[in-house]
């Protein structure tokens, strides 16, 4: 006997339709496989798709399930955005806090509503740091990235930096350099096979009276998707690798920036993030973003 789903293509970090990052989104997903939900996730062909599931604990509300086209993933911070956007909008969540089991563990949602809108905030796991790259890793990045060496920024290393699910931290000198960027892809999965990390975040300071701090493009060949429009585990990880480093500095024991990503890909979106620290060491990572539903459908299987 079939069953059927609905499902969401949503539009995260932004509130315009066909920008920031696109996710699927099944809700009330229980019943699935998990060979289905990889199919429905190739089908889809999102960087990732959420799989929304009810809760059998009283220590979380939801469970939620992240795919790439070819794998499972631990968390995602836009298809989450994306997820409870859509749970917010068509079960009529007031705003207040839930808690949702990822990969990454038990971890809380805000829902945060204003007159019309909606924002998701999303508390990312422990901020861990990897070991900085050595001059033979740089320069083995940079041939892949087709990137010159002297266009790294000076003294701030190149390293793997985490919330739960890491990405390799690479700070350039401009926006106009990383707009310009054109990897090697098959050298990138190389890379990224001996490293043991999917993704690579090219980052950059803004221009002069930008309305953003950082502009960025994430790279994740190796997960079937080369380039991630508006990434969520990469910012938080990026606010941690600020906050850890000095590089800037926090407002009343917080650190709060925004950052654009997507601009090269036409999918340009904004996403806000914020550390808190204890003795000058982030100890909680949050992103927040709206979201846009640019269709629904039914899935019968």
């Amino acid at each position: 006997m079939s069953k059927k789903y609905h499902l969401y293509q949503v539009d995260a970090f932004t509130e315009q339709q066909f920008r920031g990052n696109p996710a699927g989104v099944v809700l009330g997903a229980d019943g699935l496989t998990e060979i289905q939900m990889q199919e429905i996730a190739r089908e889809l062909n999102n960087s990732e798709t959420a799989f929304v599931f009810s809760s059998d604990s009283p220590e979380y509300d939801v469970e939620v399930r992240f795919f790439t086209p070819v794998r499972e993933v631990p968390m995602c911070g836009h298809a989450t955005v994306a997820a409870h956007y859509v749970r917010a909008l068509e079960q009529n969540l007031p705003s207040g806090r839930i808690m949702q089991k990822i990969g990454a563990g038990i971890l809380p949602v805000d829902i945060v509503r204003e007159n019309d809108s909606i924002r998701i905030t999303m508390t990312q796991g422990l901020f861990r740091l990897g070991h900085p790259f050595d001059e033979a890793q740089k320069q083995e990045l940079c041939t892949a990235l087709r990137l010159s060496p002297d266009q790294l920024r000076e003294g701030w290393p190149i390293q793997e930096v985490s919330t739960g699910f890491g990405k390799i931290m690479v700070p350039i000198l401009s926006e106009e350099v990383l707009d310009n960027l054109e990897p090697d892809w098959d050298a990138l999965c190389r890379l990224s096979e001996k490293i043991g990390c999917n993704g690579y975040y090219v980052f950059a300071p803004a221009p002069q009276n930008a309305d953003y701090l950082f502009c960025g493009r994430m790279f994740a060949p190796i997960s079937g998707v080369r380039e991630d429009p508006v990434t969520g585990n990469a910012n938080g990880p990026l606010g941690g690798y600020l906050a850890h480093y000095g590089f800037l500095q926090p407002v009343d024991g917080r650190l709060r920036f925004s950052a654009l990503q997507g601009k090269a890909m036409g999918r340009a979106g904004i996403i806000a993030v914020e550390v808190g620290l204890q003795n000058k060491e982030p100890v909680e990572i949050r992103i927040s973003g709206s979201a846009v539903i640019v269709f629904r459908a039914q899935l019968e299987l």
